[in-house]
């Protein structure tokens, strides 16, 4: 067991980071310490945290070794994302310009598995080399760099002067409604 016995300027720093820091993690293990050092037992800071005792240790052995640093989460490895930041204005591009100007005249829209499916062609995705991507991470993608794929076809100040007043005669004509019969009792 591990008991942890502080001096005032480590006990300080510690509590400054509990106090001020918006790390969760870090505020926890910093705590998880503290606490510690208070004579609190292990399994009660644990279980007061949500964690298990060895958790409580590991953090223990870690700002032991290394202090306050060790306590600060770092960021995992993982795998790199296919949809790199460079590609998102060639997205943008490709939702600007339509469906029709990147050789998909069936679309009157993009849908984000639309163009996840033309990423995966026009980076050579045919053969296995390409950038092949599902429907969701094109969503999270165009999400993140502000693309809406969803463009509307018509313009309404671009459309046909006598068809939008025949159009508004028509919808007049539908409000007013057939004519009620009266009830005579």
């Amino acid at each position: 067991m591990i008991h942890i016995v502080l001096n005032a300027r480590q006990v300080r720093e510690l509590e400054a980071a509990v106090r001020q820091t918006a790390d969760r993690k870090l505020h926890d293990r910093a705590q998880a310490v503290l606490m510690t050092h208070r004579g609190r037992p292990r399994a009660d800071v644990a279980a007061d945290l949500g964690v298990t005792p060895r958790t409580v240790q590991r953090h223990l052995n870690a700002y032991r070794d290394r202090g306050l640093d060790a306590l600060r989460a770092r960021p995992r490895p993982g795998r790199t994302p296919r949809l790199t930041e460079a590609m998102a204005p060639l997205v943008r591009g490709w939702v600007a310009d339509g469906p029709a100007a990147s050789g998909r005249p069936g679309l009157a829209n993009w849908t984000y598995a639309a163009l996840a499916d033309h990423l995966a062609a026009a980076r050579g995705g045919g053969g296995g080399g390409g950038v092949r991507v599902r429907k969701s991470a094109m969503q999270a993608f165009c999400r993140r760099h502000g693309v809406r794929p969803y463009r509307p076809t018509y313009r309404y100040l671009r459309g046909d002067p006598a068809k939008q007043a025949a159009a508004r005669a028509e919808l007049a004509a539908l409000k007013r409604g057939p004519p009620t019969m009266s009830s005579s009792s």
